[in-house]
């Protein structure tokens, strides 16, 4: 076999490997994530309209003004040119400007924690309907959700009806993580103590990956869950399939729960204490344990008794926390 021919198979390889690949960033199945990559694939080509005639220009300028090339003209006294000036300076600024343009449109669009208007292009989002709400907490090296509509949570499964909006309600028990589901939306940061929000729609069924995207330990390639897109039936059968087989989680659950741990299956729990989510989020499931809610409550407090009368509660300790409190 020829050089020749054992480089072209060579390069055929990674051809061959790369289209295997499933490109979901380019081609998702939220209204959301097509969103974003529609503004990708925008920006790519804006960019290659002077990236490509550069490289392009490089090439030919130095092939023509090669040392072999006797026929080439080389002026020394040139050193000025209005209509390349124009287009060296021009072309680019109007790049920039339609970038800049489009990066602040998108940015104010697909702000996270902006309510859907729409669930896919041409269809508008029913502002009377209640989005599907999901509360979101990442512990070491796994995912928990909560469903507080319905009652019940997960560990390591997500599912969602198609066509109905979603909002993400995240957090982290330990330390930062970052919830990614492709097909869905763009990643968003899970930190302890604070609280970030994600509005989404998933428009068709199927089976698709999550993951963090985040590095948090050696436990963190298997920071892995399942999302899945149902019809609105099968939601429905998803929860009653929950209900029927899971188990309760309360502290002392969710404290195993809450122990490092590497491939962790998947768990369905019926009910889980009320307020559990919003300690979690506090910082203050363990009892006796003051909630942040509590202690912003009382600083906030003594800001006030700096300038009048000062009043604290008489046990802040046994004080359940207010429900979204300490959100940024």
């Amino acid at each position: 076999m020829s050089v020749k021919r054992l480089r072209g198979l060579l390069l055929l390889f990674p051809a061959l490997a790369l289209g295997g690949c499933h490109y979901v960033l380019l081609d998702p199945s939220g209204d959301v994530a097509r969103q974003q990559s529609d503004l990708m694939i925008a920006s790519a080509v804006l960019m290659s309209l002077i990236i490509v005639p550069v490289l392009i220009a490089v090439g030919v300028i130095a092939w023509r003004y090669r040392a072999s090339n006797k026929k080439a003209v080389y002026d020394a006294e040139w050193d000025h040119s209005t209509y390349l000036e124009l287009i060296v300076w021009a072309a680019p600024l109007l790049i920039i400007i339609a970038l800049g343009a489009m990066t602040w449109i998108g940015t104010h669009q697909l702000d996270p924690y902006r309510p859907l208007t729409r669930i896919a292009e041409g269809r508008a989002a029913d502002v009377k309907g209640q989005p599907l709400q999901v509360e979101v907490v990442s512990l070491k090296w796994k995912w928990l959700f909560f469903y507080p509509q319905y009652g019940i949570a997960t560990v390591n499964e997500l599912a969602a009806p198609v066509d109905r909006p979603i909002q993400f309600k995240l957090t982290s028990s330990d330390m930062m993580d970052s919830f990614f589901v492709p097909a869905l939306a763009g990643q968003i940061y899970t930190m302890p103590g604070m609280q970030t929000v994600l509005h989404a729609v998933i428009n068709k069924p199927g089976d698709f990956d999550g993951f963090s995207a985040n590095y948090s330990g050696h436990g963190f390639t298997d920071m892995r869950f399942r999302f899945h897109g149902l019809s609105p039936q099968a939601f429905e059968q998803w929860v009653a399939k929950v209900r029927a087989g899971g188990h309760d989680l309360d502290r002392t659950a969710y404290d195993q729960l809450h122990q490092p741990s590497r491939d962790e299956p998947v768990h369905y729990y019926a009910h889980y204490s009320a307020g559990l989510y919003d300690r979690i989020l506090n910082r203050c499931v363990d009892p006796g344990q003051m909630c942040m809610s509590q202690m912003m409550a009382i600083d906030a407090r003594a800001a006030q008794g700096a300038h009048g009368e000062m009043h604290m509660p008489a046990d802040a300790s046994s004080q359940a926390p207010a429900h979204d409190a300490a959100t940024h």
